[in-house]
């Protein structure tokens, strides 16, 4: 049976869920993967007000939808972020504005109420960020200590094991969406992550082969390094385009500016090899949803989210029950 196609709804959170439902039926998603923020999701709401958690679901369903994740990236940022800027202000209530620790506790909150949120709808995954205190310290200039870095992975530790004991008894699941800026951004530093939190199953990987495809990974020994933790899947492509000037950390230049070092594009018009991820993600039997977070800064957002759901559909495929050569016999 081919896996459900949604679509997140990060990217159209200054459209009312209703009206992007109904784009998204006629579309041809399945579902939407409801994202934290705007008028998608309340998730204190729907944490203490079950009627309202159900109501989110029953508003998908009038439009032949269905939600099998909920995306709290904005509050999980600043968990483990420094906090101390003004980059993030936006992602809390205007109270926590500039004061990093209100910030902080604003968000440790949020993300347990995410999981509680979850578990009243009937969804079993969050998918979200965790924020780092080691992403300023990327570069080893000034001098960056390994005790420096494993007591980042502590407090990271520190941090979210009490969120993760809400998730484990909601009976929710939590699935980082490895990325630049968060605790775990490639292969090696998703297997400290795991490491840090000794290993305990609540905590997962939400995988998206464009922030790994253009670090210079493949995608695909993502997949087969954490077979048993892939909780959700982002479809979400990138095109590395490196022309002698710029260099693969974008040079400060905006997304879709002419010369960056790499950008975001529709499904299908970037680098990935999505086939290969298909064909993966059956040998280790994952049968959630291929999700579509569309970003492409060079093309009108329907057209590429219509685009991106046929592209997804077409793409999908079940795994075989026998070997093509067995009917010979």
């Amino acid at each position: 049976m081919p896996r459900p196609v949604t679509l997140f709804t990060g990217q159209w959170a200054d459209l009312p869920l209703k009206t992007l439902a109904a784009k998204a039926a006629d579309w041809g998603y399945d579902g939407l993967e409801l994202a934290c923020w705007g008028d998608h999701l309340d998730v204190a709401r729907a944490a203490r007000d079950k009627a309202y958690a159900r109501g989110r679901v029953e508003l998908l369903a009038e439009h032949g939808l269905k939600t099998h994740a909920i995306s709290a990236h904005l509050a999980g940022q600043l968990v483990c972020d420094p906090n101390n800027d003004s980059r993030s202000d936006a992602f809390a209530p205007k109270s926590c504005r500039g004061n990093a620790e209100a910030k902080r506790k604003w968000a440790v909150k949020a993300m347990k109420d995410s999981a509680r949120a979850a578990r009243n709808m009937g969804v079993s995954v969050v998918n979200g960020f965790t924020g780092s205190p080691l992403w300023h310290m990327i570069y080893s200039f000034p001098p960056v200590s390994e005790a420096m870095i494993e007591k980042g992975y502590c407090r990271f530790a520190k941090l979210w094991n009490p969120i993760l004991d809400v998730f484990d008894a909601c009976g929710v699941r939590f699935a980082l969406e490895v990325h630049p800026t968060e605790i775990a951004f490639d292969i090696v530093t998703a297997r400290r992550a795991l490491d840090a939190l000794d290993g305990r199953k609540t905590f997962g990987f939400n995988f998206d082969p464009s922030h790994l495809h253009w670090q210079g990974m493949d995608p695909v020994a993502f997949l087969r390094r954490f077979p048993d933790r892939i909780y959700h899947v982002h479809m979400k492509d990138a095109a590395v385009t490196l022309d002698g000037e710029s260099g693969i950390l974008a040079s400060h230049l905006n997304f879709g500016s002419p010369g960056r070092g790499w950008d975001f594009r529709s499904l299908g018009r970037g680098d990935i090899d999505f086939e290969a991820i298909v064909r993966v993600l059956n040998s280790i039997g994952y049968k959630g949803p291929l999700s579509v977070e569309w970003e492409d800064a060079a093309m009108d957002r329907e057209f590429g989210a219509e685009e991106a759901c046929a592209f997804v559909r077409n793409l999908d495929f079940p795994t075989s029950d026998r070997v093509f050569d067995e009917a010979f016999g």
